[in-house]
């Protein structure tokens, strides 16, 4: 069996969803990658690829790893362009931490293969309640907040209580011991005390700009319905 009898791949997604489908690149080999770009290029079509390391990508054909756009910190790439991002920026990424960023770039780098603009705000955890305070109204002129926190991931109840938007909360598998990879933060905003917080799977940055867009496009719907 070769690695183009292991795929079938959804091309209608975005017709039904309105989100195109991406492809998963841990646990798949580079055959199966590459199956996978070349039955995209038979069609014309694009991808979002995440989670490829730089290993499988180099281990890509030479024509594969050109046609990429990649970003080694996000470890997401575009197959094909991504689409115009038009507007102002509507949705804010905010990171704890530095160690944070490579979550919350995953959620810009969906976000802008979508067209969508966003602000990275990084490195505002409640360590340094101070750098949160100095940017709250540039976070609050967006509108959904997408947070990543990992540790004791207090953040995202923080943000919660001072932004009216979306807030859609990530926990990141960042901190020490007890951190658990992650289980201590998911479980942290699962327990938040701040009102109708979103919260997705742990390091799904993926995950949360999908949540995020399901949301503008529903407004987008909405707002479309009243002005017939």
């Amino acid at each position: 069996m070769s690695a183009k009898d292991e795929i079938t791949l959804d091309f209608g997604r975005a017709e039904r969803i309105g989100l195109e489908e991406a492809i998963y690149c841990a646990g798949k080999s580079a055959q199966q990658i590459d199956a996978i770009l070349d039955a995209a290029a038979e069609r014309g079509a694009r991808f979002l690829l995440t989670r490829l390391d730089a290993e499988k990508l180099d281990a890509l054909p030479g024509h594969h790893r050109r046609a990429l756009d990649y970003c080694p910190v996000s470890r997401t790439a575009f197959f094909g362009e991504a689409r115009p991002v038009e507007g102002p920026p509507a949705v804010a990424v905010v990171a704890a931490g530095t160690s944070d960023v490579p979550v919350a770039r995953e959620a810009l780098r969906t976000l802008h293969y979508q067209g969508r603009g966003a602000t990275l705000v990084a490195d505002v955890g409640v360590a340094g309640l101070w750098r949160l305070t100095q940017r709250v109204e540039e976070i609050r002129a967006h509108a959904v907040v997408i947070v990543a926190a990992g540790m004791d991931a207090a953040l995202p109840s923080v943000v919660g209580g001072l932004v009216a938007g979306p807030i859609i909360a990530v926990p990141t598998s960042v901190g020490y011991g007890v951190s658990a990879g992650g289980h201590t933060a998911l479980n942290s905003v699962l327990a938040s005390c701040a009102p109708g917080i979103t919260v997705v799977n742990i390091d799904n940055g993926y995950g949360a700009a999908c949540a995020a867009l399901r949301l503008l496009y529903a407004a987008e719907r909405l707002a479309g319905r009243a002005e017939r």
